[in-house]
């Protein structure tokens, strides 16, 4: 149980709506609101249930309707000094939120069945948020204060989320004062206390050393081993603190930390199953808001010791998020925790293990906890989520080439009756899956089929999206391979076409292929795989791999000349281009990254484009290549994209997809990003993105907001033409093309 004291986001007043009412159970992702009357007293509560139950009874609604109209009566309250176990006991399968109430019936804190989150400094940590790292320095800074600043900006530079510190009144947390000089101490003991009097920093150096850590950006925590040091902190305004394994049973100073009300993290190590149960239950009565952390305190702890499942238990006994604090040596162990479940992970830090000092030799240097935090954020990213499973962007692009699909294995006419004899398993993948088998037997056909064509979705279903004419504020087209062209562009009312290219279609002869003029527009989309896995990167560190690459590039733009033949109303088309610039493994730094635009331009210029005109497509941060996921480093940025674009004149397609991908990865504004290169744009591909890898998917269906684009495309970008680029849009005789552009007419 976790009890939230801050609780604006939990209440709405009776005057209020019920949109208001509504955000709120957003932001507070509860479930629920409670009401309270103008007073201040709790009146009802709103849940999600209540809300839907409200919509089904009334077939006229008003969002902005008073919250009365939805409230519910009927809930459960506990006084807020009540015992923790009473109030954990009304929790249910229905009651996930508790209002506790004072004397007057007012609402001063909710209780939630498990902690929600805790906070310290802008970190939140919750179930789904990034593992919460701490370099734990200590006293690694052996009393130095020119080091433990160093420290601090080493610990910053491996990534760390958090920089730990120890402070300590020596002379009230030992019964000889922090004598030195007392030889009737145990050996262990006066060790230990003769370090501390030389390695610790004076306490006007240690907040000197926060203030320096804040500054840096990076986010200062300190463990209090006694009350005149919490003191210090709290005088100094710590927004959390660390217990360390030696307090957990100090009933003392647990009390003081948790009447400041902060965040606590509290290791465990030292301490038995029932010390731990008895820290717990003080922590719920006091309403302290806490996470455990497995720890065990040995110097270094053998792996056989470790037992990082007692996390599980962990969590069970506190109904927590949990974390790990390790002492052992390398870092494989806070990885594997992480993949266990912890939240918090806390490692020594130092710069060389050989120093003075006990915590030395199980410290992690810059390079290895630099290491460590990587590893932490690749198990957190293989470790995804428990959503429903849908097939990846990869694996999409592998099924359509590796499955199999329903194909005829002969002609079939409109309205003959299908049945089992007529059907085959093929590769590739790109028709109907063959589970669906039992779906075509005995329906009948529903369009002319030629032995060896696709069964497709369309051939089951009640209804598809099919092509007619459309309106649009600009000029529109569809992308189209030589051998489907004719039949998509028959369909409607395009302006143009978008050839997408293979580098097999680059040998085509073109008289095969049109047999006539035709009468609307064309642009052609380069292919970025050549033949022997060549793919296109005119910035390429090998002079023999760029000159191939341009040598590719220039067969696109004759091949782009001689279709001005057939389509004579094109006189200067555009060649969409995907220079390259992508690493198998990592984004590259901005030096690198200015000599590649440099290279890019300079195999441009060597492409003579007589007569077309070169545009480069803006790109994802994770494209997919035939052959795998890369990081893309050009033509990825707005602002770097801006300042090619007005260095050397040359001009871009806003790929939508592409650039949404961009600014959901580096958290910036899609709006933004396009009043940044509107100057620059040439050519629209307009289709949704969902995530940071998620391209093409079908426009409405991901995380473009397609009203804010359309203002923002008709302000700045007003008479540029686009083409729903919308993968594997061309199957189903262009089902997914018709669908798109069906979704755009109302908005461009």
């Amino acid at each position: 149980m976790f009890i939230e004291k801050s609780i604006k986001s939990f209440i709405v007043f009776r005057e209020d709506s019920i949109l208001d009412a509504l955000v709120k159970i957003d932001e507070n992702k509860s479930g629920a609101i409670f009401v309270l009357d103008y007073n201040g007293s709790i009146e009802g509560i709103i849940t999600d249930g209540d809300f839907r139950r409200w919509l089904t009874k009334n077939k006229k609604f008003e969002l902005s309707a008073n919250v009365s109209n939805v409230m519910n009566s009927n809930f459960v309250t506990h006084p807020v000094d009540a015992d923790s176990e009473i109030i954990s006991a009304s929790f249910s399968d229905e009651i996930k939120i508790i209002p506790l109430l004072d004397y007057s019936q007012r609402i001063v804190a909710v209780a939630l069945p498990n902690v929600a989150s805790i906070q310290i400094g802008e970190y939140v940590i919750k179930e789904n948020s990034p593992c919460f790292v701490i370099a734990e320095i200590g006293n690694n800074h052996n009393g130095d204060i020119k080091l433990a600043k160093k420290l601090v900006d080493l610990a910053i530079e491996s990534g760390a989320d958090c920089i730990k510190f120890q402070l300590r009144d020596l002379g009230s947390l030992y019964k000889n004062n922090g004598s030195i000089d007392d030889n009737t101490a145990d050996l262990g003991a006066q060790y230990v206390l003769d370090l501390l009097s030389r390695f610790q920093l004076k306490n006007e150096e240690l907040l000197e050393v926060f203030d320096y850590c804040k500054a840096k950006g990076g986010l200062p925590l300190c463990t209090p081993w006694d009350l005149n040091s919490l003191n210090i902190l709290e005088d100094y305004g710590m927004n959390a603190y660390k217990v360390s394994s030696a307090d957990l049973t100090n009933s003392e100073l647990l009390e003081a930390l948790a009447k400041t009300g902060k965040p606590l993290i509290c290791s465990t190590g030292m301490s038995t199953e029932f010390e731990i149960k008895r820290a717990i239950q003080f922590f719920h009565d006091t309403q302290t808001p806490f996470i455990l952390l497995h720890c065990n305190s040995t110097y270094p702890t053998p792996y056989r010791d470790v037992n990082l499942r007692y996390m599980k238990r962990l969590k069970e006994l506190s109904g927590n998020l949990v974390g790990y604090s390790g002492h052992e040596r390398g870092f494989i162990t806070p990885v594997i925790a992480v993949g266990l479940g912890a939240k918090i992970i806390e490692k020594h830090f130092t710069i060389d293990k050989d120093m003075e000092g006990n915590d030395h030799n199980v410290s992690l240097l810059p390079d290895e906890f630099a290491d460590m935090v990587k590893q932490i954020r690749l198990t957190e990213e293989v470790l995804g989520d428990d959503r429903v499973r849908t097939i990846t962007q990869g694996e999409s692009i592998n099924r359509e080439v590796m499955a199999k699909s329903l194909v005829t294995n002969q002609n079939i006419k409109k309205g003959n009756i299908i049945t089992r004899e007529m059907i085959e398993v093929k590769s590739p993948g790109q028709g109907l899956q063959p589970y669906l088998i039992d779906k075509l037997l005995g329906i009948k056909a529903k369009r002319d089929f030629l032995s060896g064509d696709y069964f497709f979705e369309s051939d089951i279903m009640d209804s598809l999206s099919s092509a007619r004419n459309y309106s649009f504020n600009r000029l529109f087209g569809i992308p189209a391979r030589y051998h489907d062209y004719g039949s998509l562009i028959s369909k409607t009312n395009v302006d143009f076409v978008e050839f997408h290219l293979s580098y097999r279609d680059l040998d085509e002869n073109l008289s095969n292929i049109f047999n006539k003029k035709q009468k609307i527009d064309f642009l052609v989309h380069s292919p970025e795989l050549f033949y022997g896995d060549h793919i296109l990167n005119l910035c390429s560190d090998s002079l023999e791999y760029r000159k191939r690459s341009i040598d590719e590039l220039t067969r696109v733009v004759e091949v782009s000349r001689s279709l001005k033949t057939y389509f004579p109303s094109t006189t200067k088309p555009l060649i969409v281009v995907n220079v390259g610039g992508y690493d198998k493994a990592v984004f590259l730094p901005k030096a690198k990254k200015t000599k590649m635009y440099e290279q890019v331009a300079n195999a441009l210029d060597q492409v003579d484009s007589s007569g077309v005109e070169l545009i480069i497509q803006t790109m994802p941060p994770f494209p997919w290549h035939f052959g795998g996921q890369s990081h893309h480093n050009l033509f990825v940025d707005p602002h770097e994209i801006s300042d090619f674009c007005k260095k050397t004149g040359y001009k871009i397609c806003l790929d939508i997809s592409h650039s949404q991908m961009a600014c959901s990865y580096f958290n910036w504004s899609l709006s933004d990003f396009i009043k940044i290169v509107s100057t620059d744009v040439a050519h629209l591909h307009i289709s949704d993105a969902s995530g940071i890898d998620g391209e093409g998917i079908q426009i409405g269906g991901g995380d473009v907001n397609f009203d804010e684009l359309a203002k923002t495309l008709d302000s700045l970008t007003p008479n540029i033409p686009f083409i729903p680029e919308i993968w594997q849009g061309h199957k189903q005789h262009g089902a997914g093309f018709w669908q798109g552009l069906e979704f755009l007419e109302k908005y461009l």
